[in-house]
């Protein structure tokens, strides 16, 4: 259980994908504009990183290594196909705002390499817990960015077409540079810097 539980909690602190890391920063600077993408992003995610994880450690030892990398590519592809079917049938708005991003989950860098670094040579215990562990420090990355660029750029919080808060100051004069690509990079900086002056996250 320990192994377990030092793998998961990896992937949140020690090895977290966006503030150590540094990978997947397509759906870091295209969905954290609102809190709403972020959260439907941070789901699919989970969702494709745990079950393609699942099913290769299951089949690591029967997939022949020369073809390795496409029947992997295959099977996330299948995971992400699922994903969006279910997305578009349940929460076709979610779906909508996520666009060309929850397809792009298929030839997504940190499920590839998660699958291609640990899945393929780990029992099934262990890349369950990589993934978990993966897709919880990459879900908080996502949420927490959200949350402050909306509520910077836009001056107000509002998940799934209701207002939670609005930011007194900001509701009619937003920090509209938050809402923009290099919103996410400079959230993301100073959240990193507040994480390392903290202590949260050491090795970057």
């Amino acid at each position: 259980m320990s192994g377990f539980s030092n793998q998961f909690k990896k992937g949140i602190l020690i090895s977290n994908p966006v503030f150590v890391l540094a990978l997947s920063m397509c759906p870091v600077l295209a969905v954290t504009d609102t809190l709403d993408k972020a959260l439907g992003m941070s789901g699919a995610f989970a969702l494709v990183i745990i079950a393609s994880n699942l099913l290769i450690s299951l089949l690591r030892k029967t997939i022949p290594d020369m073809v390795r990398i496409p029947v992997f590519l295959i099977i996330i592809a299948t995971f992400v196909s699922i994903v969006e079917m279910l997305f578009q049938a349940y929460i076709p708005t979610i779906y909508s705002a996520l666009g060309i991003y929850l397809s792009l989950l298929a030839v997504n860098c940190l499920v590839l390499g998660r699958a291609e670094a640990f899945a393929s040579k780990n029992r099934v215990s262990d890349s369950l817990a990589d993934a978990l562990g993966m897709s919880i420090g990459f879900c908080l990355a996502l949420i927490l960015i959200s949350f402050f660029r909306e509520l910077l750029g836009k001056g107000s919080i509002t998940l799934f077409g209701n207002e939670l808060f609005t930011l007194p100051g900001l509701g009619n004069n937003p920090i509209y540079i938050f809402s923009m690509s290099i919103g996410a990079f400079l959230v993301m900086g100073l959240l990193l810097a507040f994480f390392k002056w903290i202590g949260v996250i050491k090795d970057v």
